[in-house]
């Protein structure tokens, strides 16, 4: 330990010595270290934002379904009516419920919507007007009219492509086809009391949300479900809850009667655009600290090459070749590690100050933007990780620790008696 502290102060006193050289250097990383958490913060909040979208939309961050659901969508293969009571109870239960924001349990049918007009395919969507609320956002999308209510029942929200198409008003009248539970074509005749533009036209010209009650009777099908949607608050935290809910759920999931299903499985698309982006960016970060890695060699190398004669007197005095390696190693580890805290820090709160209410690229987007089946908000909000910040530091560190090595090998290859002829 001794050793290790003489070594630490005469690599500090080289750093203070050459102190221009080092302030320029540090300074490169402290930049490269804020622009990293700039980058990192806004491509999650980004990210974030794109998965919150999708999975509102869509069937949630998990969802609990029969295993052959996804495949055929079929009325047949919805969850058993066990299955059901045994999923909504471990929902209930503590250690489950603290992870959920919001469950909303669905019947989703694939079937036609006809008019006068004419007939369009549809996917029909049975749901709890107060709870697909608080999991939604189709029902803030309104353009005329208003969301289903608890008390509805003969109730149709539609999206307004497929409204045009079918001639279709508030108060309009359409029927509603589809395969029941007896496997026989039953129909239904339903009012429009609300239309919406979700932004993407494959959802305003099919989804139509009717009240789960009401469906339950049309189809046969009583109070049973084809899925039940989880929201939670983080997507980090979906993986942990998708092996709890597997564990808790096993009797279910070895009877066959229901499956556990992340949004990265259930959304592929989604989870191969969000992987595209990630790889995009790390390839970013990667070529920016491979200059900033070069410049760390510069510094260090051009420190070793300037002080052959004090390394030789040093090795003269007792000091091992190792041991004037150590001392090269220890000014770029140090120089990395007060610049990458520094860095990462003062990036950090530097992004939480000035965005951290959000970023508006509204200016940027002529129109409503749309990315792998999911609207783009234009106001993107930083969001701050601490695996961020983890992860951040040990790149940086291990970006200085590869720079250093090779000027700590070369100030221990120094030959004490050639050393002695340089004048520096």
């Amino acid at each position: 330990m001794a050793h290790l502290g003489v070594l630490a102060t005469l690599a500090f006193r080289n750093l203070r010595r050459q102190l221009r050289r080092t302030i320029l250097t540090a300074s490169a990383m402290i930049i490269g270290g804020g622009t990293l958490m700039f980058s990192l913060s806004l491509g999650d909040g980004t990210h974030e934002e794109w998965i919150d979208s999708g999975v509102r939309m869509g069937s949630g961050h998990v969802t609990i379904e029969h295993p052959r659901f996804r495949s055929g969508r079929k009325l047949e293969d919805r969850l058993p009516a066990a299955a059901r009571d045994a999923a909504e109870a471990v929902l209930r239960s503590p250690v489950v419920a603290e992870q959920v924001t919001i469950a909303s349990a669905k019947l989703t049918v694939t079937g036609m919507a006809s008019s006068a007009a004419g007939a369009r395919p549809a996917q029909i969507m049975a749901v709890d007007p107060v709870t697909e609320a608080a999991f939604g956002t189709i029902d803030d999308q309104t353009v005329e009219g208003r969301y289903l209510e608890p008390d509805d029942r003969l109730a149709a929200y539609v999206g307004v492509t497929l409204a045009e198409a079918l001639g279709l008003r508030l108060d309009s009248r359409l029927v509603l086809t589809a395969q029941d539970a007896q496997k026989e074509i039953a129909g239904q005749l339903v009012r429009v009391v609300g239309i919406y533009r979700s932004g993407v036209p494959e959802i305003d010209q099919s989804l139509i949300h009717m009240p789960l009650t009401t469906a339950g009777e049309w189809l046969g099908s009583g109070e049973d479900v084809t899925n039940i949607g989880i929201l939670v608050a983080d997507s980090a935290a979906v993986s942990g809850l998708v092996r709890t809910l597997r564990t808790e759920l096993r009797e279910p999931i070895a009877e066959g009667d229901a499956a556990v299903i992340g949004w990265r499985e259930a959304m592929p698309e989604l989870a191969a655009a969000v992987a595209i982006d990630d790889f995009g960016n790390y390839l970013v970060y990667g070529i920016l600290f491979v200059i900033i890695g070069f410049g760390i060699v510069n510094t260090v190398l051009m420190s070793v090459m300037h002080r052959h004669r004090e390394f030789g007197v040093l090795q003269a005095l007792g000091l091992t070749p190792g041991q004037t390696g150590a001392v090269v190693l220890f000014e770029g580890l140090s120089l990395t590690a007060v610049s990458a805290v520094v860095g990462i820090a003062l990036g950090a709160f530097l992004t939480w100050y000035f965005f951290g209410d959000g970023l508006d690229f509204s200016g940027m987007m002529d129109e409503e933007m749309t990315f792998s089946g999911v609207v783009i908000d234009p106001v993107i909000i930083p969001l701050f990780r601490p695996s961020r910040f983890a992860q951040s530091i040990t790149f940086i560190l291990f970006v200085g620790t590869v720079a250093s090595i090779y000027p700590a090998i070369r100030a221990a290859r120094i030959d004490v008696t050639e050393s002695m002829k340089f004048d520096r």
